[in-house]
């Protein structure tokens, strides 16, 4: 019925342009696209309709290196949009609600001995947009930075136990131990979610996937959380397995000994509390990264843990920049009810315990609910990443 009702309403819609044409009245006119040039010379040439509300801009780098562009208040830095990494000969758009002030347009342009330039400025009437947010400088995310920090130090060392938990339960024979040890040192490493990149080769050594390799899960260079969970729940015996589980224990405790000596940049602090649910919704929420256990929903809640965290280190940041915080906690908070649902017989703070619904028993409605939930926290939560953007300067 989708289909049919597009196909009706697209007829309607020329049939009533067609019915103006013939009364002698010319249709409604679209509005014309307002390109805007940026380039090593001029920034934010060719707005010609400022006005505040909803609209589109479309930018086109004019120039021979790739462009970030701003569209920022002069008088408070406030930006109300970004369009990062415009290549030349080519030209992108942005959805955003204007307000009322003075605007430029702010170029930083890589490659140039002009690096960043401001525009013309433009002053439109009217109250200021509730989506402008005032810029966030490396300064503020020192502190947040420090407090995660020590939240994944703290997480590493509980990974390092569980882990050993999990290696020495392997060794002795006991997989039905093994199994719940597993779930709880992968639970452990899931709500670490934003250092991941961080981590380097590490991550790939301890949460790879088969995806790319030659020989699936008998290729050797299969490692880590889902080589083990491929075996546990594969009936591997304990002798075949306990050289996985013991390389786990040993990857993860080269992790502890070198995390001291890693740093999370800044900028990922504002990335990962998008990515992080991004990439559950893209993996476990699909099944693509069940290698046996049927713990997907399990890791989705740990990556609920993980996001909740960056939101707090963030709070300082983002109380007085994003107005729609309050919806990104109501809506993890759904999303996290949802998840909870699924697991039965459990113990209050022990998510490794009781039974997870695996998502290819979760009926359709169930799954579309999940996917719906999920999908919209991700709309809450995009706009994050530019808020939380660390900028040098702003003039």
């Amino acid at each position: 019925m989708g289909p049919v009702r597009r196909i009706v309403v697209a007829v309607a819609a020329m049939s009533t342009a067609a019915a103006a044409s013939a009364c002698g009245h010319p249709a409604p006119a679209k509005p014309a696209r307002q390109i805007i040039d940026v380039s090593e010379d001029a920034c934010g040439q060719g707005w010609t309709d400022p006005h505040t509300g909803q609209q589109t801009l479309y930018f086109r780098n004019t120039g021979s290196n790739p462009t970030t562009v701003d569209l920022i208040d002069v008088h408070t830095g406030a930006i109300s949009a970004e369009v990062p990494n415009i290549g030349p000969n080519t030209t992108r758009s942005t959805r955003v609600d204007v307000g009322g002030g003075t605007f430029a347009f702010r170029c930083a342009m890589e490659g140039s001995s002009n690096a960043m330039i401001t525009g013309p400025t433009v002053t439109i009437a009217g109250p200021p947009a509730a989506s402008a947010a005032a810029p966030v400088t490396p300064e503020d995310l020192y502190g947040p930075d420090k407090q995660y920090v020590d939240y994944v130090a703290a997480g590493l060392n509980r990974l390092a136990t569980d882990t050993d938990t999990l290696r020495d339960t392997v060794d002795r024979g006991d997989l039905a131990a093994a199994r719940t040890a597993w779930l709880t040192a992968h639970l452990d490493y899931e709500r670490l979610g934003a250092a991941y990149d961080a981590f380097g080769d590490y991550d790939g050594k301890l949460d790879g996937r088969t995806d790319g390799l030659p020989g699936g899960a008998a290729d050797p260079q299969f490692t880590g959380f889902h080589r083990v969970e491929y075996g546990l729940w594969h009936g591997e015996s304990a002798a075949t397995l306990s050289g996985s589980a013991d390389q786990l224990a040993r990857d993860v405790r080269g992790l502890v000994a070198d995390f001291p000596n890693i740093q999370v940049p800044l900028l990922d602090l504002g990335l990962r509390t998008h990515e992080i649910l991004e990439n559950t919704l893209q993996f476990e929420m699909t099944g693509d990264a069940d290698y046996g256990s049927g713990t997907s929903l399990a890791t989705a809640a740990a990556n609920v843990t993980g996001t909740r965290e960056l939101l707090t280190v963030l709070d300082p940041v983002l109380r007085t920049r994003y107005q729609q915080l309050p919806q990104v906690t109501t809506w993890l908070n759904r999303f996290d009810a949802m998840l909870q649902a699924h697991h039965t017989d459990a113990t209050p703070g022990d998510p490794a315990g009781g039974t997870w619904t695996a998502v290819s028993a979760l009926s359709p409605s169930d799954r579309q609910r999940l996917n719906g939930t999920l999908s919209q926290l991700l709309e809450y939560l995009a706009p994050i990443a530019t808020i939380c953007k660390p900028r040098k300067t702003f003039q």
